[in-house]
């Protein structure tokens, strides 16, 4: 008997444990090698966990177990041969996704289930027990077990079909039906939970925070993007969206606003002559924000391809630490969700982040007349320790300009008649 010892992979730099969030297969299966067989949490992110080889595989930890990197959580017996009318593992094909758009569809992973192509009918329901991934799965998304339909042994649900439900596009939000019942659940917080919980109070009792605000008229921005849109998306194969405005006018504002940019340090600041912006985007484990490095160097095409890559990779699970670390100014984008106003939490260590609100026709004074625009609030959080109030405001006024004047994004914030009259 030849046994493989699996042990936990590092996840990246500083992290010295992970917890088992799921076990994707069960004791004594037979595994195939780069199948996914676990999803282990680390205080930055969620990662797979795939099988060094083929074999039958005998667990050593428990869903819910914090182990140590290097620490031994399975073995596989690289001799037992494969048993026979083993189902092939097939994997979904990812559907075409938003970034930073509401819920985001979850992650599609390797399943020993083929996918029903068939949709679901409602008096096809099957009501049988669910996997351990299905039922997790189900109630994170607010599934019930009589809206998917059961294709495992037994009227077992797996964790595929649930995948295939959700596609299917039913509402999850009407499947969530109260019991009419006082009963109280608990569930575990997860490690990457935990710490977010963590950074945020660090970042209230820390930080001098503070927000100032302001509102954008998104009519030239609106124009701009109904008169260019098809053929943008033809040329470049990616769709145009406000995101890769903001990041612009973000880019070209901290360049006039470097301590926006910055970071404390101990007793020193640190100022970056980059700008790496962090995009916060939708994932089935909650709010991810990936970084986009240098966006100070790339045009609107190559920041919407690369937004639309990190969004795929955090809802695919397939988001990896390093995709997540080193930013130095964040934009989040609550809009998508409904909201109209908010002020949100500086990401440490940067000292900045940009709120992004949902979009409202509103009576505004335009030369002495009132008109309808379309308006969104704005709100920057910053640290004040590092950021007065001037920087601060004459940032967001910027950024408000160049939204409000999107050729000035080429000019470094300036009217292309100045440039032309060397103003």
């Amino acid at each position: 008997m030849a046994m493989l010892e699996m042990k936990v992979p590092s996840p990246g730099e500083s992290i010295s444990e992970v917890e088992i969030a799921t076990w994707l297969v069960a004791d004594g299966d037979y595994v195939e090698k780069d199948q996914a067989i676990a999803e282990v949490d680390s205080d930055k992110a969620t990662l797979e966990l795939p099988a060094e080889e083929s074999g039958i595989i005998t667990l050593k930890a428990a869903e819910g177990d914090v182990v140590k990197v290097g620490q031994v959580v399975c073995l596989i017996d690289t001799s037992a041969a494969k048993p026979a009318g083993s189902a092939t593992v097939a994997a979904a094909k990812p559907a075409e996704v938003t970034p930073a758009a509401a819920p985001a569809p979850v992650k599609e992973e390797k399943a020993t289930a083929a996918p029903n192509p068939d949709p679901i009918k409602t008096d096809s329901y099957a009501a049988g027990s669910a996997s351990p991934a299905a039922s997790k799965m189900m109630k994170e998304n607010n599934v019930s077990a009589n809206q998917v339909n059961a294709s495992g042994k037994d009227g077992r649900i797996t964790k595929q079909d649930v995948i295939v439900a959700i596609s299917a596009g039913f509402s999850t939000e009407a499947a969530k039906v109260w019991g009419g019942s006082r009963n109280q659940s608990r569930e575990k917080m997860s490690m990457l939970r935990r710490k977010i919980a963590e950074r945020l109070v660090a970042v209230k009792n820390e930080t001098a925070m503070l927000t100032t605000f302001n509102e954008v008229d998104m009519k030239p921005i609106m124009d701009l993007r109904a008169k260019y849109k098809d053929a943008f998306s033809k040329h470049h194969e990616v769709n145009l969206g406000f995101m890769s405005f903001f990041t612009k006018a973000v880019t070209e504002a901290l360049n006039l606003y470097p301590s926006v940019n910055g970071q404390i340090s101990g007793n020193e600041m640190i100022f970056h002559d980059y700008a790496d912006i962090g995009i916060a985007v939708s994932s089935p484990k909650g709010l991810m924000v990936p970084v986009v490095r240098n966006a100070e160097q790339m045009s609107l095409a190559e920041i919407e391809r690369e937004i639309k890559r990190l969004a795929i990779k955090a809802r695919d699970g397939k988001i990896t630490p390093e995709d997540m670390t080193g930013g130095t100014f964040t934009i989040t984008n609550g809009g998508v969700f409904g909201s109209m106003l908010s002020t949100p939490i500086i990401n440490p260590p940067q000292s900045a982040i940009l709120g992004m609100h949902n979009v409202v026709e509103r009576p505004v004074a335009i030369n002495g007349k009132v008109e309808i625009r379309p308006i969104m609030y704005v709100a920057l959080s910053y640290d004040h320790r590092i950021i007065d109030g001037k920087e601060s405001v004459g940032f967001l006024v910027k950024v408000k300009e160049m939204l409000e004047h999107p050729e000035r994004m080429i000019f470094g914030s300036k009217d292309p008649l100045e440039v032309l009259l060397g103003l």
